[in-house]
């Protein structure tokens, strides 16, 4: 009877060394990366709680008194338009007792953010309006006792916060990626939230992030790559990386006739394309052939072993296409789920004692299917976790 062989330190790179790796040759990463508790801290701390995050588009903010809430980790902030049209960011939490001002992801506040235990009220930009019976307290300035504010800026058309006041500009970050976006997106600052869907998976952040960028297993796994793979042209798919942010681009099928289950009209855009771009750490932004929307998949981490997947839809049609529709229900039902159930079986997986490392398949000219992506994405991940 042949014995299970299990892997041995000595059969794979060491830690250490793995940024040493070319890679053409090179073996992944090590499989705790994906569900080790003290990796998982790490990233927080260095990776996470410097990094900017996804508000929402600059229409969500764009009318005085709009708020948007997002969480990351035990951190919540509450971004706002104020009444002179600019935006602004502050902790989602009251100065008196720490109680949380805001539970709805999005709203329209006319007056002020009113805390519900004890009714201290701030203004759109945080800062303290009315503390009950303030007036009796010595030495008792609400100027002290403002909301602290959080870094906002803009790229692409949306708008992102980060919480570390030190932390590099995104124009320093991610140089040349707002053009991109409105290469891609010539209409970008017209598009509307048409729907968010949140999903939660039993998964590692990474593992959902590498299945996200190559193009390796499209005509190889599940049908609805096979069908999305279809309305590409595959063989000019080109997957690029920069520093701190990548794309992934094909045109579009120009022989297509139907595209997720609706017929093609006879007018088509030349410029027809699968378009995603990528900002590091956790936000992707797309567009699928034909579905004439604008989209965000945000991968955010909650738990070493569990991500929140934020689908989001936007439009700039004030009717929406019936290819849009179907796309948008395509992608929540099928594509989605089939992807879904790749990232559980992957992290299932990672705990084999029969498996620790991989092979990247990295060819030496980047091809449409080469992993080169996954193993950049790796090396910033690397870089992040063990930095000084």
């Amino acid at each position: 009877m042949q014995s299970i062989r299990v892997m041995k330190k000595e059969d794979v790179v060491a830690p250490d060394a793995w940024m040493d790796q070319q890679p053409e040759e090179a073996l992944t990463l090590p499989s705790r990366y994906f569900y080790d508790q003290s990796i998982f801290t790490a990233e927080r701390e260095k990776i996470f709680m410097s990094a900017w995050h996804v508000i929402g588009h600059k229409s969500e903010l764009s009318t005085p008194g709009q708020f948007v809430m997002t969480d990351i980790f035990d951190q919540s902030v509450i971004a706002t338009c104020g009444k002179d049209g600019k935006v602004h960011a502050f902790h989602n939490v009251c100065q008196h007792r720490g109680n949380r001002l805001v539970e709805e992801r999005r709203g329209m506040q006319k007056g002020v953010f009113r805390c519900a235990y004890h009714s201290w009220c701030y203004g759109l930009d945080g800062g303290l309006r009315n503390a009950p019976r303030g007036e009796r307290l010595v030495n008792f300035d609400k100027q002290s006792y403002n909301i602290p504010s959080v870094r906002v800026e803009e790229l692409g058309g949306f708008y992102y916060f980060n919480l570390d006041p030190n932390a590099p500009s995104m124009s320093e970050l991610f140089n040349g990626a707002d053009a991109e976006m409105k290469r891609v997106f010539p209409k970008l600052d017209d598009y509307r939230l048409l729907d968010e869907k949140d999903v939660i998976v039993p998964a590692n952040w990474k593992v959902i992030m590498d299945n996200s960028i190559e193009g390796y297993h499209f005509s190889l796994s599940g049908p609805c790559h096979v069908d999305l793979a279809a309305l590409i042209n595959f063989k000019d798919y080109k997957l690029t990386q920069r520093d701190k942010w990548w794309t992934y681009i094909a045109p579009a099928n120009k022989d297509a006739t139907h595209a997720y289950g609706v017929p093609l009209g006879d007018e088509r855009n030349p410029d027809e394309c699968f378009f995603n771009i990528g900002i590091w750490p956790h936000n992707t932004f797309y567009t699928f052939p034909y579905s004439d929307f604008l989209a965000t998949f945000l991968i955010i981490p909650l738990e070493a072993e569990k991500t929140l997947l934020r689908f989001g839809y936007y439009s700039t049609h004030d009717e929406i296409p019936a290819v849009t529709k179907a796309c948008m229900d395509w992608m929540n039902t099928d594509l989605g789920p089939e992807d879904i159930e790749l990232n559980i079986s992957v992290q299932k997986g990672l705990h084999s004692v029969g498996y620790n490392q991989g092979r990247y398949v990295i060819d030496a000219t980047r091809s449409n299917e080469s992993e080169h992506l996954v193993h950049h994405f790796h090396k910033l991940v690397h870089s992040g976790i063990h930095s000084e």
